[in-house]
């Protein structure tokens, strides 16, 4: 029997859906140099490199656009992961560590093998947000009471806290380090082609399959782990797959765009409040969400700074702060 609820679900789905499709072409037409939609259509139907608007489409606009897609979707799907392991609705995906772990990783391969283009440190990313959050993942489970929501929170916040001070440290003594980290740092969809793309295509798609696969067990996990476990729910499972689909998300889309705070954090809290606890609909509506935010951050960025660019991450940390800072203020809202 189909619920108000699943009705409702299904036509956000179909808006995010079409507001993805409209924030594409955006992407693709919006920029220094503006583009009709008839030359997007023809570039990408019939590319002819020697006219140039196709070679600023093609080789700038689909890029960065597909990044866009890919980092923001899987950012909103962590996000909304993390929310529902640690049943807080302020969690982020940094909650892991994974954020820090792939800067420390990143300034590794600047300083010590002088790697200094994203296509040659996405690995050490990715990497090191995956060590990261395993340290995070094994520490908080350590204890006669085994894991959970706050130790884990705990644990991760340590974690980010030590990797923290270790990239302050190498900052302050590499100057190398220091220039070319800080364009990484800051967050964007740019400097980085589609080769660069395949290679955490696949971790990402594979991240969100158990995304959805663990929809189900986030919901009984919403009920307490006392009343999931009575119902016959592996919560150790969910917790366990919900913590490698967060590593595989957010550490591919840390490794294509940096360290981009608050899509994690804003995209589920806020479709919490049109679509209530239900996670098959938070993570369905969640992706294009995600990806909607980001390229609408990153289309912004190209235009309101003419003739330069603001980077996508540096937008959505603008917008994102006093967001977060209203939702802080709002009682009830902050739990563990």
């Amino acid at each position: 029997m189909t619920t108000a609820r699943d009705r409702r679900g299904r036509l956000l789905l179909l808006l995010a859906i079409v507001g993805l499709a409209l924030m594409i072409l955006a992407s693709l037409m919006i920029g220094a140099r503006p583009v009709a939609p008839a030359v997007v259509l023809d570039a990408l139907l019939r590319p002819d490199l020697s006219l140039n608007d196709h070679t600023v489409i093609l080789t700038q606009r689909v890029p960065r656009t597909v990044i866009g897609i890919l980092a923001g979707a899987a950012l909103a799907l962590a996000g909304t992961l993390m929310q529902g392991l640690t049943r807080n609705p302020l969690a982020d995906p940094g909650l892991l560590g994974v954020n820090a772990g792939a800067s420390v990783a990143v300034l590794a391969a600047i300083t010590l093998w002088g790697i200094t283009s994203p296509s040659g440190f996405v690995w050490f990313a990715f990497a090191g947000a995956a060590i990261a959050a395993v340290v995070v993942g094994l520490i908080g489970t350590r204890g006669p009471d085994g894991s959970s929501p706050a130790k884990l929170a705990l644990t991760g916040a340590a974690v980010t806290a030590g990797l923290t001070a270790v990239t302050t440290l190498i900052l302050t003594t590499s100057i190398t380090a220091f220039d070319v980290f800080r364009y990484w740092q800051v967050g964007g969809l740019t400097v980085r082609g589609l080769d660069t793309v395949a290679v955490v295509a696949v971790p990402i798609i594979a991240g969100a399959v158990i995304a959805f696969a663990s929809a189900r067990g986030l919901d009984l996990m919403a009920l307490g782990d006392d009343t999931a476990t009575g119902l016959g729910h592996s919560v150790s499972r969910t917790r366990v797959l919900g913590m490698i689909a967060t590593v595989l998300l957010c550490g591919g889309a840390t490794a294509i765009a940096g360290p981009i705070v608050f899509v994690g954090l804003l995209v589920p809290h806020a479709l919490r409040a049109l679509v209530g606890g239900d996670y098959r609909w938070l993570l369905a509506i969640g992706a294009p969400a995600g990806a909607i935010v980001l390229l609408a951050a990153d289309v912004l960025g190209r235009v309101i700074a003419l003739p330069g660019e603001v980077q996508a991450g540096l937008v959505v940390a603008f917008v994102g702060a006093p967001v977060l800072i209203s939702i802080v203020l709002r009682p009830g809202r902050v739990t563990l």
